[in-house]
């Protein structure tokens, strides 16, 4: 299947041209999945929970999800991207998935960021794992990367390829997604934003770097730090359902959970 990443830099609060931006990037691309930067289509950098609120959609009814929908209909793909989601007096930080057939899930994001805590309701549910019928596909937004319980989560539930809106204003992640694909043996999409935001006398500069990385801890593809760019990588599914790294060692059989329970108490 193929798989792919659009890079660009949103323009805060300016969600038409921002969803503009994004379809033209995506029209041109042969890919079965697509993933797009979180919070593509409004930016960033926020000064208050009304702001965001001001540019949080309902899912699936809202103009984002129908765009990605439209797109993905007519180019027979899915797409994941990172919105504001607005439920009941709410917000979340969420990705959704659309596939040719309409809105399919929608992740809420579990380990928010920063300032992202005010703003923001962290995700209530379970990582879930997705079948769309060429792989098994799970998502985790931005800063869940650091947290190795999101892959290992997903991968033990049959993630083949995680799909990874991103805003990375810190320097590790590419780097790390390396270890988090080698440990679990699964494929991974980061699309990550471009650009800097100043505002309310704060200023974030976004790493950029999308990267497609394979499960022998292998980069298959790294955009660039400031470039608007899209990239698009073949990849055969099957190798994220062989955990073996050798004649005697498999990653998942291999694990010894009795020994790991302290590990999921809390410390106080």
């Amino acid at each position: 299947m193929k798989t792919g990443f659009v890079q660009f830099d949103p323009i805060f609060g300016e969600v038409d041209k921002n969803i503009e931006k994004a379809i033209r990037l995506i029209e041109p691309l042969d890919a079965d999945v697509i993933v797009l930067p979180e919070f593509f289509n409004t930016g960033y950098l926020f000064t208050s929970k009304q702001e965001a609120e001001g540019l949080a959609e309902i899912i699936p009814d809202g103009k984002t999800t129908k765009a990605l929908c439209g797109i993905a209909r007519r180019k027979n793909m899915h797409l994941v991207g990172g919105i504001i989601e607005k439920a009941g007096d709410r917000l979340y930080n969420a990705a959704i998935l659309v596939s040719p057939q309409g809105h399919l899930a929608t992740y809420r994001k579990v380990h928010l960021f920063n300032e992202e805590n005010l703003w923001f309701t962290p995700g209530d549910k379970a990582f879930e794992v997705y079948d769309i019928g060429l792989c098994k596909l799970g998502i985790m937004i931005c800063f869940d990367w650091i947290f190795p319980e999101s892959m290992r989560a997903l991968a033990l539930k049959g993630a083949e390829v995680v799909c990874h809106p991103a805003n990375l204003v810190l320097p590790f992640c590419q780097d790390a997604m390396i270890t988090r694909c080698l440990e679990n043996r699964v494929f991974a999409v980061t699309s990550n934003r471009t650009g800097t935001e100043q505002r309310g006398g704060k200023h974030f500069r976004y790493t950029g770097r999308s990267q497609i990385t394979g499960p022998a801890a292998n980069i298959l593809y790294r955009a660039g730090a400031d470039t608007e760019e899209t990239g698009v990588v073949n990849i055969d599914v099957s190798m994220a359902r062989n955990k073996r790294l050798n004649q005697f060692n498999d990653l998942f059989d291999d694990r010894r959970v009795q020994f790991y329970g302290d590990l999921l108490n809390e410390v106080i």
